[in-house]
């Protein structure tokens, strides 16, 4: 029989339409008494929701995260002072064959007065608004990039190959010339006009690549990619303005954490990150903790002294990115040592893929003490000198082997002339 913890707690079983509630009182010879009812999941219904949870003298709340239905529950009990608790669905999941809405809210009960649910992070609303804006700036992102390629595809198949002349096909020159075909459908022109100065490709091979022809059903197409590109980089724009407004009352965490190798560069990656984990880093007991929780770290996945997969996990889809972003641009970089070395080590023996991975960690593990200790980044912590084994020796083959395995690739020196 499991303990009780929690004398009066409710358990929510949450929907689109309706809501399910169960009140499990405890009385003082571990006798339990349950209330239940259904509400509405209008505010009047929700706020029906909180008197009947008063009426009772329910302070602690917990429900399952179902789709988007939960926010707005979330947000009108927490402004009634109510503890609420969320949890994953995998934590709260019944037993198939006996399961209806209102055992559902029972279940949940159960579970939370024995202590056996466990709780999701939910940053403070003003991170939780502001978190909405960055992930939303990301789907326009996304949304450019789909009509990037869609624009790629009419220039292919009309066989204009800017492509293989411009690094950036949507960039300043080659925009131009591609307005300038729009307007001018079957017109030969000279494309040096149009070329920025700057450009290496030689001309010749530009005006070889415009040597194509855009059928009219293409160019209606790519017309309306370039004006939807151009649309969605405005609206971008504005958000970030929201964005960089929003993050003004956390300049000082923000200026903490850009000293963090490869986040000075974009002032966006810095907002991204505490977006998602917010400046309070109290609610992770350790920097372990952070790191379980964005899944960059591996599964604890054991049975009978046999360890059954170490994959890690789908956590953080909108925060492991940036952080993989970051890390393969420091590795083209030699300005950080530390982060070198320890990716040299673990690809040696892992591979690129879990390299990556353990750079994240380190990184995020550096993101926690700085906004724990209010301490700008420092690599004394992973540049600990090692001591020399002198009893331990190599010979010159055995060194070089050792070399190979760390990563480095073995060069002879070039030969002076006398």
């Amino acid at each position: 029989m499991f303990k009780i913890i929690k004398k009066n707690c409710c358990g929510l079983d949450v929907h689109k339409t309706w809501i399910f509630a169960c009140i499990g009182i405890t009385d003082s010879k571990d006798r339990t008494e349950y209330k239940q009812a259904r509400f509405s999941s209008f505010t009047k219904g929700l706020q029906e929701l909180c008197d009947w949870l008063a009426k009772y003298h329910c302070k602690d709340v917990c429900m399952e995260s179902t789709g988007k239905y939960w926010i707005p529950v979330f947000n009108v009990l927490e402004k009634n002072n109510l503890w609420v608790t969320l949890s994953h669905p995998k934590y709260t999941k019944p037993l198939k064959g006996n399961k209806t809405d209102r055992k559902d809210a029972k279940w949940i009960c159960d579970l939370y007065m024995c202590g056996m649910v466990k709780p999701s992070f939910i940053p403070p609303a003003d991170i939780r608004q502001l978190r909405d804006l960055v992930r939303y700036r990301f789907k326009l992102t996304c949304m450019i990039t789909g009509e990037k390629n869609r624009a790629q595809n009419c220039l292919t198949v009309s066989n204009l190959k800017l492509d293989d002349v411009f690094s950036d096909v949507f960039g300043k020159s080659s925009r131009s010339i591609t307005e300038h075909i729009l307007a001018h459908p079957g017109e030969n022109f000279d494309v040096t006009p149009f070329v920025d100065k700057r450009c290496k490709t030689p001309i010749e091979e530009i005006q070889s690549a415009v040597d194509g022809a855009v059928s009219p059903e293409q160019a209606v197409k790519l017309r309306q990619c370039l004006d939807h590109i151009d649309e969605l980089e405005k609206h971008i724009k504005n958000v970030e303005q929201e964005i960089l407004r929003l993050s003004e009352k956390y300049s000082v965490a923000l200026d903490l954490m850009r000293t963090v190798p490869g986040f000075d560069k974009n002032p966006m990656t810095a907002i991204q990150v505490l977006s998602e984990i917010g400046g309070d880093m109290s609610v992770f007991p350790t920097a372990k903790h952070l790191v379980s929780w964005a899944g960059c770290c591996p599964r604890n996945d054991q049975s009978n002294k046999k360890i059954k997969s170490t994959r890690i996990s789908r956590a953080g889809s909108y925060f492991k990115p940036i952080l993989v972003q970051v890390a393969n641009g420091l590795l083209r970089s030699n300005k950080h040592p530390e982060i070198l070395t320890r990716y040299r080590r673990i690809k040696a023996r892992r591979g690129h893929k879990k390299a990556i991975i353990a750079v994240c960690r380190m990184l995020l593990t550096a993101i926690w003490h700085i906004l724990s200790d209010l301490k700008p980044y420092t690599p004394d912590g992973y540049l600990e000198p090692r001591p020399v084994n002198e009893a331990k020796t190599l010979t010159t083959s055995q060194a070089l082997n050792l070399l190979r395995q760390r990563g480095y690739t073995i060069k002879d020196d070039p030969v002076t002339a006398a």
